[in-house]
């Protein structure tokens, strides 16, 4: 989302004399003023910001909107800094990997500001003070404090401050941890008995029990770090100085606790079934739509490298045919997760450019499903009888009219059913994408049960889509195949 510049009021009508004056006169001196320098530095430019996906109240979707305490804090800033702000989106730990491969400027994800994350990333002002709060299942009245965990398991979320307070009180209390990707998987653990306990931030935890997270908190909050915005070490300073400037200006004028006030104290709504369907209903469209484009694209390309590979693999030439191998071996011997980390994280940082999440995402795909069909047109036109082959050619057709008259009309009918096993795998493969922040179906679903925590319901919906649109093309396949290969 785009935000523009908004009129000085209040107090702050007196700061643009008072900045002009201030400037002029630092100009005369030959000294740059640091207000001036940060309003100078990023008016009018416009900075992508990569978040966490759920970590409400800070970060979660609401009627399709990105909202939460962190979002309206930086949409504010921007707003009186005169930058624009595009969010992405990410995940905590994707948030921080595209940061350190310069696919975004920044990071504002409830991010604790620690001796170990300065030595890589600059950090603004603290713009919240936080603390650590520890919760057991609603029904659990065996653990009431740390003494209670010896021998048993506790929750945390990957990188958070909750995960180094869990870790560094371990071995005194004598409990496991295991780490989770988002608060609502840690706490759908609890609520299954895979863990007695969960740590997390208590603004978190006290947003998730009173939108009825089945959880409930057992202990005083303990000292925390505070949150920051972070930028890379050494770059986007007129950013940092901007935010440091906007937020002071926020504090000033009240606006900064109207944010807190109105997400510390709210809980998300309780709705029936039918309304979690309906209220939901443009997420979940959204994200089928980018599901069936990412499919889409994807078998475009998957079927041409398959087609062009596939020849290779059963021409004559061996060089060719060791380059076809070589690539089949890479991608159907490596996991589809690694590829999508490797082409939106690690491809950016080779070729010093970045990557958007389609992009990453569609050539994932491709290459990956393109090592399959090579296989699989290889297969079927090893599977037509060598025989047709020896006819065709002892009747005086070239290897090219051969080919095209008499293999290749044999071989597509018995490749069919291949490829519409393929494609209905890349069309639920391209679920893994929600871990780089492609927001199809599957990223809908984890946005929508972070915020009412009814992860059950959710994905069930989520899967009865899948199902759907894989059922209909299916059939539609097979009706396809029937009518030109009867």
């Amino acid at each position: 989302m785009l935000s523009g510049k908004r009129a000085f009021k209040g107090p702050a009508k007196l700061a643009v004399p008072l900045t002009a004056f201030l400037a002029t006169l630092a100009l005369l001196l030959g000294v740059p003023a640091a207000g001036a320098f940060a309003a100078d530095g990023v008016e009018d430019k416009s900075f992508i910001v990569g978040t966490d996906t759920t970590f409400a109240p800070f970060e979660f979707r609401q009627d399709g909107e990105l909202v939460g305490i962190d979002m309206d804090l930086m949409n504010a800033i921007a707003e009186e800094e005169g930058f624009g702000v595009e969010i992405q989106s990410l995940g905590f730990d994707a948030a921080l990997q595209s940061l350190q491969s310069n696919q975004v400027d920044g990071v504002i994800a409830g991010m604790s500001i620690t001796d170990e994350r300065r030595k890589v990333f600059d950090f603004s002002d603290p713009y919240f003070e936080s603390g650590i709060q520890m919760a057991v299942a609603e029904n659990n009245d065996d653990v009431k404090g740390y003494e209670d965990l010896r021998g048993k398991r506790v929750a945390v979320k990957t990188g958070t401050e909750g995960q180094t307070f869990a870790e560094s009180i371990k071995g005194k209390y004598g409990f496991e941890v295991v780490a989770f990707a988002q608060s609502a998987q840690m706490y759908d653990d609890v609520k299954a008995g895979g863990s007695v306990a969960v740590f997390d931030d208590y603004p978190v935890l006290a947003y998730g029990v009173k939108s009825g997270n089945g959880l409930k908190t057992v202990t005083e909050k303990e000292a925390g770090s505070s949150y920051g915005f972070a930028v890379n070490k050494g770059t986007n300073a007129e950013l940092l100085a901007a935010f440091n400037e906007g937020l002071a200006e926020l504090k000033a004028s009240g606006e900064y606790q109207e944010i807190l006030d109105t997400y510390l104290e709210a809980g998300a709504a309780d709705s029936s079934f039918w309304a979690l369907v309906t209220d939901n209903a443009p997420a979940f469209a959204k994200g089928l739509g980018l599901t069936l484009l990412a499919t889409a694209l994807s078998l475009f390309f998957a079927l041409i490298l398959g087609v062009f590979f596939g020849f290779l693999k059963v021409g004559n030439y061996k060089v060719l045919r060791g380059i076809a191998t070589i690539y089949v071996s890479i991608f159907r011997g490596t996991p589809v997760l690694v590829q999508a980390f490797f082409f939106y994280f690690g491809l950016p940082q080779i070729i010093d450019r970045p990557v958007d999440v389609l992009t990453a995402g569609v050539l994932t795909l491709s290459l990956n499903a393109g090592a399959y069909m090579t296989e699989i047109v290889r297969g079927g036109i090893q599977s037509v009888d060598p025989g047709q082959m020896e006819a065709a050619r002892s009747l005086g057709l070239g290897y090219v009219k051969t080919m095209q008259k008499v293999i290749i009309p044999q071989a597509i009918k018995i490749m069919t059913p291949s490829f519409i096993n393929q494609f209905v795998i890349t069309l639920k493969d391209t679920s893994l994408l929600a871990v780089i922040g492609f927001a199809e179906l599957t990223y809908q679903g984890q946005q929508v049960y972070a915020v009412n925590f009814r992860t059950a319901e959710v994905l069930l919906i989520v899967a009865a889509l899948y199902f759907i649109v894989i059922t209909a093309l299916t059939k539609l396949a097979d009706v396809l195949d029937k009518r030109f290969n009867k």
